[in-house]
């Protein structure tokens, strides 16, 4: 029998007792310590042909032109289809939007001069702008739209397709878009710094970069005072650009242009492992010389800075051959937007220097069988999407793992995109317009890391550091390369080939 005595007792000791559990603090902390996820800031293309599960988290440029808010629009680029470009505009909104169209046909003879201002006829919002073109062998290169929304808000897209229906379908191109940049709060002065990859000093030289339309005609000046009025301070990548003209070497100007504006961005930008790995990738090979020097003493040499590791990275050309146009998804007509040329005796000269480095686009053919089955392949989903996409990407270490910084930009392999060599005057002529964005790890926190994602944007953490943030990198091309072999050529538009492409079809010139 219970002793009464002590029931008192037992009933206190009941109420006393906690009537919820202790909170898990051990649980929680684990799960602020978990690695994160960061999708990659760049994005591909859809391609019409290829399946959904090679288009995962792709961009149409109805997904980015789609949107009702949009007010007004300006489109840089070097071709354009103006029906193209109004279609992807909200059906309800396509006639109110105002377009401005910045171009580089700038005799008045010129076709795609004639072509432009009859098809802006049929439309009263569309504006035409001429780019001044002060160098012969310049381009306006840049591909860029700007955007002006309703609710108060602007994007910035910088990417590599022309605006033509043919680069948006069925070839291999990327997008980079900033975020929604909201109106400045003018009450508070900024006090973000003009620190190198801040949403500042993105804003300083973009602005710049628009000014540099302005020096002849007034073209961006409208542009520019609208901008000005927007806050930048999320964006989180560094612009990296080109405008015609000569550029001193020695001043100490807010922007500078072409590799010299490469390389100062570069100067900014840790990088780590002893034996780095630099892909440049490209849709056109200019004429470099007949000997390596452009390219080693100057290209690469820039290529090689960093803010804190002196290294000798091993480069890496990405560039399709004829066998890979053949079986790509548009066949030999995919070749019309690819350009190098290997038919003279400065040609071959060139090719001999740049051969060792050559790497293949889609290194599956059956030459290469035996190549490609030695390792395991990372699929990026493009190998029969003809590349227009020009990437540059220096990889931590041989194993490709990790990324140290991607640059996506419309400037190729060439002196005319980057500038020429430094001349005894201390200057460099760069030739066309060109606009990039260049992104590395550390922009996103001491605790970031870049990997490469295949077939998707977001990149996995499993095996990851507690607390690390993991940033995707969209790859275009499969890891790893499959290099040239001895008989391999690159792909040359102004050559004849009669070996049928896929489609049945011989690539024959006139």
């Amino acid at each position: 029998m219970a002793d009464a005595s002590n029931e008192p007792s037992r009933k206190k000791r009941r109420l006393d007792s906690s009537v919820s559990p202790p909170p898990l603090r051990r649980k929680t902390q684990v799960l602020k310590e978990l690695p994160k996820a960061m999708k990659s800031p760049f994005q591909l293309t859809r391609i019409a042909d290829l399946p959904p599960s090679s288009n995962v988290d792709t961009l149409s440029l109805k997904d980015i032109l789609g949107d009702p808010l949009i007010s007004e629009c300006w489109e840089f680029n070097y071709l354009h289809n103006l029906d193209f470009l109004m279609d992807a505009f909200d059906k309800d909104v396509r006639d109110f939007v105002k377009v401005h169209v910045v171009h580089g046909f700038w005799k008045q003879e010129d076709q795609g001069r004639r072509n432009l201002t009859e098809q802006a006829t049929k439309y009263p919002n569309i504006t035409l702008h001429t780019a001044y073109m002060p160098e012969m062998f310049g381009t306006h290169h840049t591909k860029m739209l700007i955007l002006i929304r309703h609710d108060a808000k602007a994007q910035v897209i910088i990417h590599t397709a022309n605006m033509i229906p043919f680069d948006w379908e069925n070839m291999a191109q990327a997008v980079w878009k900033s975020p929604l940049l909201p109106l400045s709060n003018n009450s508070t002065p900024s006090t973000q710094s003009e620190q190198m990859g801040s949403g500042s000093k993105f804003k300083s030289d973009f602005l710049n970069y628009l000014r540099a339309y302005d020096s002849r005609r007034t073209i961006c000046k409208p542009l520019i005072e609208e901008l000005i009025k927007y806050d930048f301070s999320e964006i989180r990548a560094a612009l990296v650009g080109s405008v015609p003209g000569r550029q001193d070497m020695d001043t100490d100007s807010q922007t500078s242009w072409g590799w010299a504006g490469l390389k100062n961005v570069l100067k900014s930008v840790p990088v780590s492992g002893p034996e780095p790995d630099i892909f440049v990738q490209i849709s056109s090979i200019a004429t470099l010389g007949q000997n390596d020097k452009w390219l080693d003493k100057t290209l690469f040499e820039v290529l090689k800075t960093s803010k804190n590791r002196k290294s000798k990275p091993k480069f890496h050309i990405i560039f399709p051959t004829a066998d890979e146009i053949r079986r790509s998804l548009n066949g030999y007509a995919s070749g019309s937007a690819i350009h190098t040329k290997i038919q003279t005796a400065a040609q071959a000269k060139q090719l001999q220097y740049i051969k060792p480095i050559l790497y293949h686009w889609a290194g599956d053919g059956p030459q290469h069988a035996s190549a490609a089955s030695s390792a395991t392949t990372n699929d990026a989903g493009r190998k029969r999407a003809a590349p227009h996409i020009k990437t540059y990407i220096r990889f931590s270490d041989r194993t490709h793992s990790t990324i140290d910084w991607m640059l996506v930009t419309s400037a190729n392999l060439s002196k005319q995109a980057w500038g020429e060599a430094r001349n005894p005057a201390g200057e460099s002529r760069v030739s066309s317009y060109e606009l990039g964005v260049l992104l590395w790890p550390a922009l996103f926190g001491e605790n970031a890391t870049m990997v490469p994602t295949f077939k998707t944007d977001t990149p996995p953490i499993t095996g990851k550091q507690p607390g690390e943030l993991v940033i995707g990198a969209r790859m275009p091309y499969d890891l790893p390369l499959i290099p040239y072999a001895r008989d391999d050529e690159p792909w040359c538009a102004t050559k004849s080939y009669n070996e049928l492409d896929w489609k049945g079809m011989a690539y024959r010139l006139e």
